[in-house]
């Protein structure tokens, strides 16, 4: 039974240290509906907890593994206060939720990762200079609101990558500079929405990749094993563990998401992506969310980077993240999900697909993780 005054809040059990977990058929809301939220359905009903999720299409991946779903925009403070009084706690499956949306939920509910998180990583100036302000390398970047101002950072860094400041992902929203030249600047700044942007500074990288780590509500850390990543397009492609990076480049990235979470009072899962270059780490930004370069932890891992989000928002014990196996990730994008008929001939090949019913060039439609033995 669940409502807005029979909430199974997480009351303290010492004010100092610790939180009871919600109980068993406690209620989880979710905002979003796509493949991140369908596997956290799965991932909560393990552990006996039942989900709904907010979104405003009609078949959505979650639909298959949640148990109801209330179909409204993201903004509908009418559904949002609905979908609070039927939740113990509430969580959301992608970035671009409206930071509107997150602060109606903290007023009504207990929202996990924080609103703060949600609305730093939606404003790539916001974040970096939020990892800038708490000691965390980035890249060098200038903040675009003109024409003018894009030709004067295209000198300072001498070329650049252009990117909207909000909802870009997957390669969308960005333009590469490979020099200082641009002969119409008025024309970037319109083609690619008017702004506002910033300008990173091209960085010569040996490999990129990412962390994916969870905090709890009592602050207990862990974090994965790291994953080189191979991007095509600006869409993660492959994700290969364990990472070729040696132990003190592994242990200098663990500490930065460490402070990363503590710096929010973070509770959930975040996937932090890293450059390794010849001069040290750079962090290019946070998802505060379970991440796509974290699917190799369902196969690889006691406990997934799902198992792992849904335990640190309900105030349960953080899992195992010990390794069994040496993996790699793949996406399967557009067509290529009509074709996994070879893929489950290999015995060490597990394949998850989203359960989307149009598969476009360049989506998401599933992934797949290949299993080797583990290396001495």
């Amino acid at each position: 039974m669940h409502g807005a005054n029979n909430k199974a809040t997480l009351l303290l059990m010492n004010p100092m240290t610790e939180h009871l977990p919600l109980p068993v058929n406690a209620t989880i809301g979710i905002l979003g509906g796509g493949q991140l939220a369908r596997m956290l359905g799965a991932s909560a009903a393990k552990l006996g907890f039942r989900t709904i999720f907010l979104e405003p299409g009609e078949n959505a991946p979650a639909a298959q593994t949640c148990n109801a779903q209330i179909i409204a925009e993201y903004d509908d403070e009418l559904a949002l206060k609905k979908l609070a009084d039927q939740c113990d706690v509430i969580t959301y499956e992608f970035e671009n939720v409206p930071a509107s949306a997150a602060q109606f939920i903290t007023k009504n509910n207990t929202l996990y990762p924080p609103a703060k998180a949600l609305e730093v990583s939606q404003d790539r100036l916001l974040e970096k200079t939020f990892l800038r302000s708490n000691g965390i390398e980035v890249a060098p970047f200038e903040n675009i609101k003109t024409a003018q101002d894009l030709m004067h950072a295209l000198k300072i860094l001498n070329g650049g990558v252009l990117k909207t400041r909000r909802f870009g992902y997957d390669g969308k929203g960005q333009r590469v500079f490979k020099d200082a030249k641009c002969d119409n600047p008025e024309e970037v700044i319109a083609e690619m929405g008017g702004g506002p942007f910033v300008l990173e500074q091209l960085i010569a990288f040996k490999s990129e990749f990412s962390i994916i780590a969870a905090r709890n509500i009592n602050g207990e850390v862990v974090t994965f094993d790291p994953a080189t990543n191979i991007h095509e397009n600006g869409i993660l492609r492959q994700s290969t563990v364990p990472a070729s990076l040696d132990t003190e480049t592994i242990e200098r990235a663990k500490r930065i998401a460490e402070n990363t979470l503590n710096a929010f009072d973070y509770v959930g899962v975040i996937g932090i992506e890293f450059f390794e270059t010849d001069a040290g780490l750079l962090v290019n930004e946070f998802a505060p969310r379970v991440h796509n370069s974290g699917h190799w932890t369902e196969e690889a891992c006691p406990t997934s980077q799902f198992d792992q989000h849904i335990r640190a928002i309900t105030g349960l014990p953080l899992g195992s993240i010990e390794r069994h196996h040496d993996c790699k990730m793949i996406n399967l994008l557009g067509r290529e999900v009509d074709e996994i008929a070879h893929l489950l001939e290999n015995s060490n090949v597990s394949v998850t697909l989203y359960g989307k019913l149009e598969s476009r060039e360049g989506r998401k439609m599933g992934h797949f993780t290949e299993l080797t033995e583990l290396k001495n």
